[in-house]
């Protein structure tokens, strides 16, 4: 958990959560935009079109983040019949936060790279550089797992033809209790399912690094 890196490098910890909350800004921040863009300004009326991380971050979820090693910034808010392209409006806003985690992690990559024969290895701008492009993507690839809550289920929903209605309604209900019980079996019962997905993508971002 994360809190325990608290008591064993205050140091590592604060530059852990620097990094999350940048991750975490970024993506709360692109839903706004893309929906202010689409047409929508109810994120805009709510105060989130805005980089200051206190306008997104959400208190029970950071905690949790701190304490159970998985967490969530505060919802976006969205009026879909506001936006442009009826159908796909939702999807765009909901992609437009995992493509900005992947775009700052791409941009991290190459200002890590660019300081690579600059700086002395053991510089904590290193440390800091890769906790920003690791979190970027882990976060962006998470939020594309089409469960609800999660941005990926907007794509799906989008995807999947009217007469899929009745299933897209119950995953709607039961995805964020489906969610919840794959991420408890994945910390405390060894199953190592994320641990699998996000494995294969944290090999290939450390060939950049």
């Amino acid at each position: 958990m994360l809190i325990s890196i608290l008591f064993e490098s205050p140091q590592m910890f604060l530059i852990v959560v620097m990094a999350l909350v940048y991750a975490l800004t970024i993506h709360e921040f692109s839903h706004a935009a893309a929906a202010t863009y689409l047409g929508d300004n109810t994120a805009k009326n709510n105060g989130r079109l805005n980089l200051n991380p206190m306008s997104h971050l959400d208190v029970f979820g950071t905690i949790m983040l701190l304490f159970a090693g998985f967490g969530w910034g505060k919802p976006v808010p969205v009026n879909i019949h506001n936006l442009r392209f009826r159908r796909w409006g939702d999807a765009i806003v909901s992609l437009a936060g995992p493509i900005s985690n992947f775009i700052s992690g791409i941009v991290f990559i190459l200002i890590y790279n660019a300081l690579a024969g600059v700086l002395p290895w053991d510089n904590l701008v290193f440390t800091f550089l890769f906790y920003l492009v690791f979190i970027n993507f882990i976060l962006g690839i998470f939020n594309l797992i089409p469960i609800p809550p999660l941005d990926g289920s907007h794509v799906l929903f989008a995807v999947l033809p009217d007469k899929y209605a009745d299933f897209k309604r119950k995953l709607s209900i039961n995805g964020p209790w489906i969610l919840l019980v794959l991420i408890v079996l994945d910390r405390f019962a060894g199953i190592n399912i994320f641990s699998r997905i996000f494995g294969f993508f944290i090999d290939a971002i450390l060939k950049f690094l």
